[in-house]
C-alpha cells in the first residue's frame, strides 16, 4: 500500500512502530510520532493525539500488528496470543465510545489466532493494512453519496472534525466537501469551533482551507443564528457510534446542532462507515459516554485557570442525537432515511 503525507496513521517501513500525526499540535505544527510501546499507544488515543472513530480503528490495527511483531522472541511461544490479547484489551480501554476501536482489535486477534508468533505477526500486519485500505474505499464511497445531497455553491455547517485526519484520505462528514472541491465545485463551510478542545477550529478549518474551500469559523453558540438567517443549506457531521434504532453518538454539541437544524428546517446528515453501526446497541441510551478531565473546560484559555476553584464540573466528550432529528445516515452502502433499523 502506498502511503501519503496526508495519512494521519501509517506503519513504519520496518513494521516495528506506528507513525501518527500528533493532532494536538495542529495547526501550528505538523509533527509525526513513532510509537511502539503499549503505554504510549494508549496515551496517543486517550490524549487525542490520534482521534476520530475510523482513524482510531486504523491506529489500533497497526498498533496491535506492531506489538505482535515486537512480542515475537520476547515472550514464550505458548503465551504469545495471551499476551497480545491482553495488550488489545488494554488498548481498547483507552476510549469507550468509538466502536471502531473494538472492531479493529477483534479483527487483528482473529487474524493472529492459532498461528505461530511469526506467522501471527505477519497476518496481523496484513489485516491492519486491509483495515486501512478498506477505510480509504469506504470514505470515497461515502463521499460520493454525500455529494448527491448538495449542489454546487452550497454552504454546509460542520461540527468537530470528520476529514482525513479522523479517517483516511477523504473522511466521512467532510468527505463530500473535500471530494467536491477536488472536482472544482464551489463549496463553503461554517465551521463550529467545537469546545472544549476546538477540533473544528484547529483541525476542520485547517483541512478545509487547505483544500480550497471557503471557510468561516464560528463559535458553537452561533450556529442557530446562521440557520435563522438562512445561510446554511445542510449540516454534515460524523459519528462515533450508531445504535440499531439510528441514534448516533458524536462529539459533544452535535445534539444542539441537530435540535437547531430541526427547528429551522435545515437537513441534518450523519456520515459514518458501516463498522460504526453497533446492532447490539439498541438505542442511544445504551452508549457509554466518555467523561474527560476538568482541565479541558476550566483552563484552556489564556494559559491560566478561568473557572473558580472548587466548583463541580462535567465534561462529557460525546452526546447522543436522537434518530428523530436525523434527516439521513450515510454509509458506504448508501443513504439511509427514517425509519432507521440497523439490527
Amino acid at each position: 500500500m502506498q502511503y501519503l503525507e496526508s495519512d494521519s496513521v501509517r506503519p513504519a517501513a520496518d513494521g516495528r512502530s506506528v507513525i501518527i500525526i500528533d493532532q494536538t499540535l495542529l495547526p501550528q505544527e505538523i509533527k509525526y510520532l513513532s510509537l511502539s510501546q503499549p503505554e504510549e499507544m494508549f496515551e496517543a488515543i486517550s490524549s487525542l493525539r490520534v482521534r476520530g472513530a475510523p482513524a482510531i480503528g486504523i491506529f489500533a490495527g497497526y498498533a496491535l500488528a506492531v506489538r505482535a511483531r515486537l512480542l515475537c522472541g520476547s515472550v514464550e511461544k505458548d503465551s504469545f496470543f495471551s499476551a497480545l490479547s491482553q495488550e488489545a484489551d488494554y488498548l481498547c480501554s483507552s476510549r469507550p465510545t468509538a466502536v471502531n476501536l473494538f472492531h479493529a482489535a477483534e479483527r487483528i486477534l482473529k487474524a493472529a489466532d492459532g498461528k505461530s508468533p511469526e506467522a501471527a505477526a505477519a497476518a496481523a500486519m496484513n489485516e491492519a493494512v486491509l483495515i486501512h485500505e478498506q477505510d480509504i474505499d469506504i470514505c470515497r464511497r461515502i463521499s460520493e453519496y454525500g455529494l448527491t445531497l448538495i449542489r454546487d455553491g452550497a454552504t454546509v455547517l460542520t461540527h468537530c472534525n470528520a476529514g482525513a485526519l479522523a479517517t483516511s484520505r477523504y473522511g466521512t462528514g467532510l468527505g463530500a466537501l473535500l471530494l467536491g472541491a477536488e472536482r472544482g465545485m464551489k463549496l463553503s463551510a461554517f465551521v463550529d469551533e467545537t469546545r472544549p478542545l476546538l477540533q473544528g477550529a484547529r483541525l476542520t478549518a485547517w483541512e478545509l482551507s487547505r483544500a480550497g474551500i471557503d471557510v468561516t469559523l464560528i463559535c458553537d453558540n452561533m450556529a442557530g443564528l446562521m440557520m435563522q438567517q438562512g445561510r446554511i443549506d445542510a449540516c454534515f457531521v460524523g459519528c462515533d457510534r450508531v445504535a440499531a434504532n439510528g441514534d448516533t453518538a458524536n462529539k459533544i454539541g452535535t445534539l444542539s446542532v441537530a435540535v437547531l437544524a430541526k427547528h429551522f428546517g435545515v437537513p441534518f446528515y450523519v456520515f459514518c462507515p458501516s463498522t460504526t453501526i453497533d446492532p447490539e446497541c439498541r438505542t442511544g441510551a445504551d452508549i457509554t459516554i466518555e467523561q474527560r478531565s476538568a482541565e479541558e473546560i476550566t483552563g484552556l484559555y489564556f494559559d491560566r485557570q478561568i473557572a473558580p476553584e472548587g466548583i463541580r464540573y462535567e465534561n462529557p466528550a460525546f452526546d447522543v442525537t436522537d434518530h428523530e432529528l436525523i434527516t439521513a445516515i450515510i454509509t458506504e452502502n448508501g443513504i439511509f432515511r427514517p425509519p432507521f433499523c440497523f439490527e
